[in-house]
């Protein structure tokens, strides 16, 4: 199905995968206490410590809100590893459904990790679904180094990855204050590999109080987690589960259920007419903008702003009473050297695959004998709006929009980078806000900057645009997952007045 010519909009791809799978991973991200939770008295007097070998739970489920709605369920279980003696596996799985314009999304993962007793990661593998394109990640310790191999799109790529120290995996997360020991002010610090980011995140525990809450039974040890700036707050009860948890300031909520329960929200799912992220990301300034597409100039007020917007092709912000205020202009070129540009934008990566066989043989097929790289923009734009269907579609690589010929904006950005870059353009993948007509606001959303020689223009492959529209406000540059973290800081906090527009 092909979605109406009325919504060639953004979409939030960008703030879905993050989410999901940084979710999926323990979450990861801003969690917050509230009036609904109160001192639950004096805390044992000696601290709450299990070994794996004692944990009195084999497994755990819980059921995932996000803004409101269920969207999922996810499952951990740690049993002995059959064939490596003093070994342990943790299993977790986890799936998301819910409606994004209209249609239903998926995301599952699943993940088997073979730890130490202290939890020290030994090897791992873990399986990612976005929308029937595959993930695979596996790896294992050897000589203090982490050896990983990603496997999407066909193409495998290998990468070796050194921690300061030990490592550990993301599913332990919650284990490891029950390992080393609740009590409250104990602090602990250790780095751990994420499958979904495919890097290596510092993490700071605290375990912050005893609390009891009308929202879990009896008493539990309240634990502030932070890694890469952003923050969960959990509830563990002395058994070790994680009666609890929420984050990005309660927007996901994370409860312990029996089985059952956690996984009835397929049915609710099925029933959920809500565009739950739309709901969440859209950010609608003060009044509409009127043929946002031809709009060549734009000048606007971010409130709630965590930090400073780049500058970029065409975009210049200053802070004024408390705000920032952003000027940005289509067909602008930010100044850059040629061996600046060359040096990282030419290079392949697991999502923008540029030097595969079937990225140059398309990119021949597309430009033929055409040399100048003004004209092979053209072309590639072109063949991408005529061949490339826009749907709400999350993909890993270029290669998953190549071969499924539809995805959603962060899909066009990632194919138009590869193929651009095979032709010796280097093109780098930005994300932020661009105004939708069919949502009558800003959505998070992707596109490219392409090097010419005077500078870097602004190139959106979703609306085939080779000269981006003022509408675009770029806050960060990245393809990967762990690139698109310090998005999440944006998601649900900024506000925007139009100010001038032209």
């Amino acid at each position: 199905m092909l979605i109406p010519r009325r919504f060639p909009s953004p979409t939030p791809s960008a703030p879905l995968r993050a989410l999901a799978l940084l979710l999926l991973a323990l979450a990861l991200l801003g969690g917050c206490a509230s009036r609904y939770f109160r001192d639950a008295g004096p805390p044992p007097t000696e601290p709450v410590r299990t070994e794996l070998a004692g944990l009195r739970w084999q497994e755990y489920w819980t059921g995932i809100i996000f803004n409101g709605d269920k969207v999922g369920f996810s499952r951990l279980a740690v049993h002995v590893a059959p064939d490596a003696p003093g070994h342990y596996v943790i299993e977790s799985e986890a799936s998301l459904l819910f409606r994004l314009l209209g249609f239903e999304k998926t995301v599952q993962m699943r993940s088997e990790d073979v730890v130490d007793a202290d939890l020290t990661l030994v090897r791992f593998r873990y399986w990612h679904n976005l929308d029937g394109n595959a993930l695979e990640v596996r790896g294992e310790r050897h000589d203090g180094a982490l050896r990983t191999t990603i496997l999407t799109g066909g193409r495998s790529s290998e990468r070796r990855l050194q921690p300061d120290g030990p490592v550990y995996p993301a599913s332990a997360l919650t284990l490891m204050p029950v390992i080393r020991g609740l009590a409250v002010g104990r602090e602990y610090r250790y780095q751990i590999y994420s499958g979904e980011t495919q890097s290596l995140l510092d993490v700071h525990q605290t375990v912050e109080g005893y609390e009891q809450s009308e929202l879990f039974p009896g008493k539990a040890f309240k634990v502030r987690t932070v890694a890469s700036g952003h923050r969960a707050t959990t509830w563990i009860d002395a058994h070790g589960r994680p009666q609890l948890e929420l984050a990005l300031n309660g927007v996901i909520i994370s409860a312990l259920e029996t089985p059952t329960e956690a996984k009835r929200y397929l049915a609710l799912a099925a029933l959920n007419k809500r565009d739950t992220l739309i709901d969440f990301s859209l950010v609608r300034p003060d009044r509409p903008l009127d043929r946002p597409r031809s709009i060549r100039r734009l000048r606007v007020s971010l409130a709630g702003a965590p930090q400073a917007p780049p500058d970029g092709p065409g975009q210049r912000c200053t802070a004024e009473s408390g705000n920032w205020v952003c000027e940005l202009l289509a067909g602008a070129v930010e100044p850059a050297s040629a061996v600046e540009a060359s040096a990282r934008y030419l290079q392949s990566s697991v999502t923008v695959p540029a030097d595969t066989r079937a990225i140059r043989d398309a990119v021949l097929r597309i430009v033929g004998t055409e040399q100048d790289p003004r004209k092979q923009i053209d072309m590639i734009l072109q063949w991408i709006q005529a061949n490339i269907r826009r749907m709400p579609v999350d993909v890993f690589s270029a290669l998953d929009v190549l071969e499924r010929r539809e995805a959603e904006c962060q899909g066009h950005a990632y194919l138009y980078a590869a193929l651009a870059r095979s032709l010796g353009i280097p093109t780098r993948v930005v994300n932020g806000l661009a105004y939708s007509e069919a949502a009558d606001g800003f959505l998070y959303h992707s596109w490219a900057e392409s090097y010419l020689d005077d500078g870097w223009h602004a190139v959106d492959p979703t609306f085939g645009q080779p000269v981006a529209d003022a509408t675009h406000l770029k806050l960060i540059e990245g393809e990967s997952i762990s690139d698109l973290l310090p998005l999440l800081d944006w998601v649900g906090k900024v506000r925007i007045t139009v100010l001038e527009q032209g």
